[in-house]
């Protein structure tokens, strides 16, 4: 969830040393900062599921599985935001300290009150991270995920799944049932 700080405006350089000292995550888009409120228990549940099962998956690959405190820079000056789960598969990602900067796969946990920009304005950002293969959105109160999938001809596809299918996470071969994310949440 996020809520506006104020309208005072920082350079990318000012908020990372700024938001080091907060006791709270912010987003940087724009020059403004933008405080990051908790989720549900069932937004996070649905996060750490996923990041399981990719983390599982994944386990002595070149690729890193990151959850809510990890920071995604769309570029190295911001926008800056912090999505559910996010992986990256980038040699320079590996040993990244303040943020990841080439994922692959970025996945959002819808809320009621974010839902619009998740997928408005911030799949907007996301698009402009040269490395993303994949953007997933997770419905919280309904078993429904949304997957956006960059195609060959650089068009992004949607591709829905309900209840009873199976996913395929292109980038990252990674193909699960759907109740997976769900486990212990309905």
């Amino acid at each position: 969830m996020v809520a506006n700080l104020d309208r005072s405006y920082m350079s990318p350089l000012e908020y990372l040393e700024w938001e080091e000292k907060q006791d709270i995550k912010y987003e940087y888009i724009n020059g403004e900062v933008f405080a990051m409120t908790g989720g549900t228990i069932p937004h996070n549940d649905i996060a750490f599921n996923l990041a399981s099962g990719l983390k599982n998956h994944l386990k002595g690959s070149k690729c890193r599985v990151n959850i809510a405190d990890a920071k995604v820079g769309i570029s190295e000056n911001g926008p800056f935001t912090y999505p559910d789960v996010v992986v990256s598969c980038h040699p320079k990602d590996k040993k990244a300290l303040k943020f990841i900067q080439f994922p692959s796969l970025v996945v959002e946990v819808l809320s009621p009150s974010t839902e619009a920009y998740d997928r408005g304005g911030k799949f907007q950002l996301y698009r402009q991270i040269p490395t993303l293969q994949e953007y997933v959105l997770i419905s919280v109160d309904k078993v429904g995920l949304d997957c956006f999938r960059l195609n060959d001809r650089g068009l992004w596809e949607l591709h829905p799944f309900v209840e009873g299918d199976d996913v395929h996470l292109v980038s990252v071969d990674f193909t699960f049932p759907l109740s997976l994310v769900y486990e212990d949440v309905f």
